[in-house]
């Protein structure tokens, strides 16, 4: 785990044993579930330090530019919306201990795959829906209650913002890894979170060496309560995005695929 610990402490995240020991058992566990469950395509151990856990990691910026060091950081209340393996939700929280995370997978058998990882690892406050996040939106006691909402290779921006902006309370922040979101998908994603309630999407670009390649944060802060018709139900949000112009805009590129 050299090279994970090296560019977390770059991000200023440093891992102490435990945590990299951590680390190390969810690359084995990864690894064994894949052969059973399709959860990434990235299994070398090299690749699964830089593109998944060094990957989740930098979305725990935003974070540490708004309270400046990880002791620093309060015990948020945090969703990580389509979690697959369990990104970036899983290495935020071996890195961040005081934050509270709920895992939304709506598949089955890698919601299950996530249930078996936060036992193993022992993690604590870290709940695991196996549930859409349309219908996740619309019940009372996750309906705009997080304080961070994280989505990692979700949907086009549009989509990805519908899913996310009603689960956060006003103030509350939603941080994405994106890459290759051009200027039709950025302003269909723009009107689409003014009609959601969110704030204009910031960009701020990835500059760690290993990621240095196009990668961004995509930002936005939840400036007013989201409309009671969203989210819209489960389907409608990718079939018929907000904001989107045209075509083009509605299937612009998805994150970093797993």
């Amino acid at each position: 785990m050299q090279t994970l610990r090296s560019g977390a402490a770059a991000l200023g995240l440093p891992l102490d044993d435990a945590q990299a020991a951590a680390f190390r058992r969810y690359a084995e566990l990864l690894v064994a579930a894949n052969q059973r469950v399709n959860l990434t395509s990235i299994v070398e151990p090299a690749a699964i330090e830089t593109r998944h856990f060094l990957d989740s990691l930098t979305c725990a910026q935003p974070l540490l530019a708004r309270w400046g060091a990880p002791e620093a950081v309060p015990p948020l209340r945090c969703v990580d919306v389509g979690s697959g393996g369990g990104f970036p939700g899983v290495p935020l929280r071996i890195a961040l201990p005081q934050l509270r995370f709920v895992l939304v997978e709506s598949t089955a058998k890698k919601a299950r795959f996530l249930e078996e990882l936060v036992a193993e690892l022992g993690l604590v406050g870290v709940e695991v829906l196996s549930e859409r996040a349309e219908t996740l939106g619309q019940q009372p006691g996750h309906r705009e209650s997080y304080d961070v909402a994280f989505a990692r290779a979700l949907a086009p921006l549009p989509t990805l913002l519908e899913l996310t902006l009603p689960l956060l309370r006003p103030g509350g922040l939603l941080v994405a890894p994106r890459r290759g979101d051009d200027e039709a998908a950025r302003a269909a994603g723009n009107a689409a979170s003014r009609q959601l309630g969110g704030g204009p999407l910031q960009d701020h670009p990835v500059t760690l060496a290993p990621l240095a390649d196009g990668r961004a944060l995509t930002v936005v802060e939840k400036v007013a309560p989201t409309p009671a018709a969203y989210p819209r139900r489960p389907g409608l949000p990718a079939k018929r995005p907000l904001g989107a112009p045209s075509p083009r805009a509605a299937v612009a590129a998805p994150p970093p695929p797993d």
